[in-house]
């Protein structure tokens, strides 16, 4: 049977009454995904065989009473490092590459016992292109002639299809609310700092984070209650104390102030769009909440800044990727100047090979200050009106 319907707090008590096993669990888990991909197309690797492993593990150790996420199965975006599954970052370089390593997060979540079913799929996002062997079409889980968001559609696709309940993504400029609100799921970009980035295949490195999609907002809560913390392997984590996410779950929103930015509000937005935020507005006043409009009046920059950043951050980051020490290697060489320039240009897709350019020239000397330096003053502005 299919147990994609229930909460984690549900399946939880299931697991610890002994009604199903862990085994079972992800049985039914690993079913639900066969029954769904070839609609929505959320996976690139499922690694059945490491789950029920996993999954074995845990019924031998025991369920733990206290852990609402032992035992619960979860997909895991492919641009997270996972140990002997295939990371391909759902591009053509990385397209045979299996980690040696597990990412932070994703010890975190062995840590609790959670089981690894699979790797979701990219979208949209700038080095996405068709892998070695074949092309995926990610879909949004609703409506299948539709995107599903990018870059992370693939982990909020699988939730909101319901091939799993939690899923992990990536966030840098969106990558991860987008497709949430495409999909209607939740999903939540952590504050930068408080998720380890160790082992996450970097694009911009100051904007980057692994966060989580779920079923409802408590879920969400409880995942990022696993994944979040202070790491020794990444020098931009937070050391700040991680307090419990789900604590005022249920509470009432009395005399909260919430902030409605009029330059979000403005010229651009679809009508539907803006009438939906607004009746959010009015339901957040009737249950006690003070709604206030401000303004944040450097937003307007915010995509340009992004741009910039991004893909001197890119340029940088995508430099390792060179056919030298893992992933896609070009047939087509004579030198080792070859080797670098026919596998990226081979390996990489014409908005990545657009990326790395606009990144390296903002970096260029003589141009450094007037881009790069300037974008970084201008998001100082930005984090100041917040």
């Amino acid at each position: 049977m299919s147990f994609n319907t229930k909460s984690i707090d549900e399946l939880h008590n299931l697991l610890v009454n002994k009604e199903i096993s862990a085994v079972e669990l992800t049985k039914a888990t690993l079913e639900d995904i066969k029954e769904r991909e070839a609609a929505v197309d959320s996976f690139i690797t499922v690694s059945e065989e490491a789950a029920l492993a996993q999954a074995a593990a845990v019924d031998e150790k025991g369920i733990d009473a206290d852990n609402v996420m032992s035992g619960i199965p979860l997909a895991v975006k492919d641009n997270i490092s996972t140990r002997g599954i295939l990371t391909t970052a759902a591009s053509k370089m990385l397209y045979n590459y299996e980690p040696i390593f597990d990412a932070t997060a994703v010890e975190k979540l062995y840590g609790k016992d959670m089981i690894v079913v699979g790797k979701t799929t990219w979208t949209n996002l700038p080095w996405v292109v068709q892998l070695k062997h074949h092309t995926l079409r990610n879909k949004n889980a609703w409506n299948h002639s539709k995107v599903p968001g990018g870059s992370s559609g693939g982990s909020a696709a699988a939730v909101a299809s319901g091939q799993v309940r939690l899923a992990l993504g990536s966030d840098t400029g969106g990558s991860i609310r987008q497709p949430a609100a495409f999909n209607g799921v939740v999903g939540l970009k952590p504050t930068y700092g408080r998720v380890s980035r160790f082992g996450l295949i970097a694009f911009g490195s100051s904007l980057d984070q692994i966060g989580p999609f779920s079923q409802t907002v408590k879920e969400n809560a409880q995942l990022l209650n696993v994944i979040a913390g202070h790491d020794a392997k990444d020098a931009t984590s937070s050391d700040r104390e991680v307090a419990d996410f789900t604590a005022k779950i249920g509470q009432d929103i009395k005399g909260m102030k919430i902030a409605l930015p009029k330059e979000y509000l403005g010229e651009g937005i679809d009508p539907e769009v803006k009438e939906t935020i607004l009746k959010a507005a009015k339901h957040f006043e009737k249950l006690g909440a003070t709604v206030e409009e401000v303004s944040l009046p450097h937003s307007k920059y915010g995509v340009a800044v992004y741009y910039i950043i991004a893909s001197s951050e890119a340029s940088s980051n995508l430099q390792r990727f060179d056919g030298i020490r893992y992933g896609y290697r070009t047939e087509n060489y004579n030198n080792l100047e070859d080797i670098y320039v026919n596998t990226r240009s081979e390996g990489f897709g014409d908005e990545v090979k657009r990326r790395i350019m606009l990144g390296t020239f903002s970096l260029s000397s003589g141009y450094y200050d007037a881009y790069f330096k300037k974008a970084g003053q201008v998001r100082t502005l930005i984090i100041r009106d917040f």
